[in-house]
């Protein structure tokens, strides 16, 4: 009796979790004609917009299915028919009205003769306790026609239990879970867990990264083992992270509901589905469930080299400040990644010395293996004759979005032969570093050539003996930033000579904090307290920053503020100034900086009012909920009142992601005899010297040099001019995300977002010892474009969505210093300057035939000028003041 009662609990359970029925899956009856009705419908929309703005069409039809075969030993192996009838397109939008791309035209004309016969031809579904096994259709279809065709197969894949499975359907193998209720069951599909082949690519990092969701929901209602309605609906949307109007986002839905049913005919006899289906048709044959990847023909696109023409002047260098030149170097980039090496090439050898270095930005930013090939097939790394190229091609690896393990393996290789230049075969080893960190963060630390690469750094390093050397192979690990490199740079910082070891340190401070450990700390301590030998004011300053930023403890912090009083004049300022940034702007530190200053030997007027020209500052650029750019100068003079280091970051924050956009380093040493000065300890044989470094968004650059040497600063102060020295001069792809998408309705989507850059970081530094004044000037250019492109494609009709964002901007950072009397003058300044901000939104839909209609919008604004706060005096932070612009928008045929 117990165990009736048992057995009669478990048989209501299983009731309650599933439908009605006596099988697993659907069943249809036998000698039943089931006539259903069909639609697929897409929209497209920025995810904010209102209906009547949405652009997407919908295809609808009928259907008929019947039961082929059951297998006569189980109610759950069963062969279905299914056949798609009066076929229409529309468009999902009403109120087009008369603008519907569609309005006079029949299915044949849209779709096309061969394409809707080929969807009105039976496919063959084999089920298995209501999974697909075999999926059959005609050979040689036309890809897109048999997808559309596959996303309705897919729909009659479910089953009438709760639970959580693996499925493969037209959207790949996907983790699926179902609900089951009485007469009603609901599937959601995991999207993120299907695997299916689909090409792409995006970037690692947050700020300039990409933000997707994706979901899909499916609702059966059942009746009698089979549906009486089934409601699909799937969504993507994505937004780029930084700038939240690059956004987009795909509805896609199906509807299929029974109508009647009729009489059918009767089942075929057999035991094998394979039999039965030879017995339909013969022609019949198993293909995938799962969609295939397939390319719209383009009719009436140009070639690469009438494309190039149509655009080449637009790059020219005196207009590389304007939008339109970033925005056709991006459709550029789009083109060459459809384009063999031979058209590339053609296009290289042919083209004028004024526009190859855009040239050369574009093709190397394409990064497909028939671009890469052509440039370096171009390139003479072994002539000094084309070393702004060389060095264009260098920087835009360095930038690369996706680099593979073959772009790395072609710069090894390079190394390893002659060059015609050695700062080319510098910026190689630097570019190598790039690279290795950005395979590094996409998981490929094990690959061969970042294997080969590692050795090539850390082994040179090892065993360099000149100081030109020592420097290239810090500047790459610099960049590399391999937890194995910390020893290395270690002994470089303590032991090695001033710009060595300030190099060493610099590296140091890039390294996420885990890595900085009691070691790293111990080591920055003894430089900094000058335990074992006398060390520059710049290592030395250096040495702190990497203590103070990386969780200092209680007597590090003590031990720093109690040196403050006894550091030379100018360092005791600039020591001074960061601890006050520090606590001024809630770093990290600050916290223990101030358990600190509780104590009166360490906080008193005697440690913090000392007088000095060296300043530390730290401020907003902009300010959301969610993102924030940063701003920090901090210089560092020397007792004489001559520049001794200027360092200008800027910062974008977007959650705990970050990234680097840029930084300049203006150095300066040995220059006291221009004016008669006496050095300050420790730096009395220091070689006159001036230069500047740059790392930009992440990337280290190569180093340049003002003059070296005494007699070279002579000649430089007698003929100075004052013209700046460009560090970075060119076109940047920043941002590049593709994605491929496969829709359940057996649709194609595509998400694109490109970000240019063309992008002109130049510095300078005069003397004037008639008025005996010193000069650093530090400008960024910057002209910006990001585009976002998603489109839904069926081969016959395309929808399509982009919107775009561009702006032209520029920072300036002057810096003026008059030592004709003591206590020297300082003047500092740093200027945002006007710029416009324009944001574009077109919508379409697009017919095979050419046939389309177009919606587009503009509004622009103008982001007033303002002068950035460098003391915190002045520390209001510049506001950002929009002045509107009147709005466009336009709509119509094409």
């Amino acid at each position: 009796m117990i165990l009736l009662a048992v057995l009669f609990l478990c048989f209501i359970s299983s009731y309650s979790a599933s439908v009605k029925g006596h099988t697993t899956g659907l069943s249809l009856n036998n000698d039943r004609l089931y006539k259903l009705t069909y639609s697929t419908e897409v929209l497209l929309d920025r995810g904010k917009g209102k209906l009547q703005d949405n652009v997407g069409y919908r295809l609808s039809s009928d259907v008929d299915v019947i039961l082929l075969w059951r297998n006569p030993d189980g109610d759950d192996d069963q062969l279905i028919q299914i056949t798609i009838n009066n076929v229409k397109v529309e468009s999902v939008n009403q109120q087009r009205g008369e603008k519907s791309i569609f309005k006079g035209k029949n299915p044949p004309k849209i779709i096309g003769k061969e394409n809707l016969e080929a969807l009105q031809r039976p496919v063959l579904l084999h089920l298995v306790h209501g999974k697909i096994k075999e999926f059959y259709s005609y050979q040689n279809e036309p890809v897109a026609i048999e997808n559309l065709k596959r996303g309705l197969a897919s729909l009659f894949q479910t089953q009438l239990s709760s639970g959580t499975t693996n499925e493969v359907d037209v959207s790949g193998d996907c983790k699926v879970t179902y609900q089951a209720h009485q007469d009603k069951v609901i599937k959601s599909k995991d999207l993120d867990s299907c695997k299916i082949a689909r090409s792409g690519f995006t970037i690692p990092n947050q700020v300039l990264g990409v933000s997707s969701k994706a979901s899909s929901v499916t609702t059966y209602k059942i009746e009698d083992s089979f549906v009486i309605a089934v409601l699909a609906e799937e969504t993507h949307s994505f937004g780029l992270n930084f700038l939240r109007s690059i956004a987009g986002k795909i509805v896609s839905k199906q509807k299929l509901e029974l109508r009647t049913t009729e009489a059918g005919p009767r089942l075929r006899p057999g035991k094998q589905a394979a039999a039965v289906i030879k017995a339909v048709d013969a022609k019949y044959t198993a293909i995938p469930i799962v969609g295939q990847v397939f390319q719209s023909e383009c009719k009436r696109c140009p070639s690469l080299l009438e494309h190039w023409q149509s655009i080449r002047k637009h790059l020219q260098p005196d207009n590389l400040s304007k939008a339109e030149a970033v925005r056709h170097f991006l459709a550029f980039i789009q083109h060459l990644r459809t384009a063999k090496k031979e058209e590339i090439l053609q296009i290289l050898k042919t083209e004028n010395k004024d526009i190859l270095p855009q040239l050369v930005d574009a093709v190397t930013s394409a990064q497909t293996p028939d671009s890469l090939e052509a440039i370096l097939d171009f390139l003479d790394f072994k002539s000094d004759s084309s070393i702004i190229l060389q060095e264009r091609f260098l920087y835009a690896c360095g930038f690369a979005s996706h680099p593979n393990e073959e772009l790395l393996r072609a710069l090894i290789s390079k190394f390893k032969g002659s060059f015609g230049s050695n700062d080319i075969r510098e910026t190689v080893m630097i570019v190598m570093g790039a690279l290795v960190r950005k395979l590094c963060q996409n998981e490929g630390c094990k690959l061969k050539a970042v294997v080969e690469a590692k050795k090539l750094i850390l082994g040179g390093l090892e065993k360099a003996e000149k100081k030109e050397d020592i420097m290239m192979y810090l500047l790459a690990l610099k960049n590399a930033l391999l937890p194995e490199g910390v020893p290395l740079l270690l002994k470089y910082a303590e032991a090695g000579e001033g710009p060595i070891s300030h190099l060493a340190i610099t590296a140091l401070q890039r390294y996420d904090v885990p890595l900085i450990t009691d070691e790293v700390k111990k080591t920055m301590n003894r430089i900094y307290h000058q335990n074992h030998k006398i060390h520059e004011k710049t290592v030395r300053t250096t040495a702190a920053a990497v203590i103070l930023n990386n969780n200092p403890s209680y007597m590090e912090v003590k031990n720093i503020l109690l040196s403050i009083g006894e550091l030379p004049k100018e360092m005791n300022k600039y020591m001074l100034a960061i601890v006050e940034d520090i606590l001024r702007f809630e770093m990290p530190g600050s916290k223990m900086i101030r358990r600190v200053l509780k104590e009166m030997v360490a906080h008193n007027y005697d440690r913090f009012s000392k007088s000095g020209s060296s300043s530390a500052y730290t401020g907003y650029i902009e300010r959301t909920p969610h993102s924030a750019s940063t701003y920090s100068l901090d210089i560092l003079y020397s007792g004489s009142g001559i520049l001794r280091r200027s360092n200008l970051n800027i910062f974008q924050y977007i959650g705990k992601g970050d990234l680097h956009g840029s930084q300049v380093v203006i150095e300066a040493q040995g220059l006291e005899a221009l004016i008669a000065a006496t050095p300050d300890e420790g730096e009395e044989n220091l070689d006159s010297y001036a230069g500047m470094s740059a790392i930009l968004f992440d990337v280290q650059l190569r180093p340049v040099t003002f003059f070296n040497g005494y007699s070279d600063l002579m000649s430089k102060v007698l003929s100075a001019s004052g013209d700046p020295v460009s560090v970075v001069k060119g076109l940047v792809l920043l941002i590049d995300h593709s994605q491929e998408l496969q829709l359940q309705s057996g649709l194609k989507a595509n998400i694109e977002v490109q970000g240019g850059l063309a992008i002109d970081i130049s510095g300078a530094m005069e003397f004037s010892l008639w008025y005996r004044e010193s000069k650093t000037r530090v400008k960024n250019r910057v002209t910006a474009v990001i585009t976002g492109d998603i489109t839904v494609d069926s081969s016959f009709v395309k929808a399509g969505l982009e919107t775009r964002a561009e702006t032209e901007a520029g920072l300036e950072f002057i810096s003026t210093v008059q030592f004709s009397q003591y206590p020297f003058l300082v003047c500092m300044q740093m200027d945002k300057e006007e710029a416009p901000f324009r944001q574009f939104e077109t919508k379409y839909e697009r017919l095979s035939t050419g046939r389309g209609y177009v919606s587009r919008k503009r509004k622009e604004q103008l982001v007033s000028g303002c002068e950035l706060p460098l003391h915190q005096e002045n520390s209001e932070m510049c506001k950002v003041v929009f002045a509107p612009q009147p709005d466009s928008a336009s709509s119509g045929w094409f």
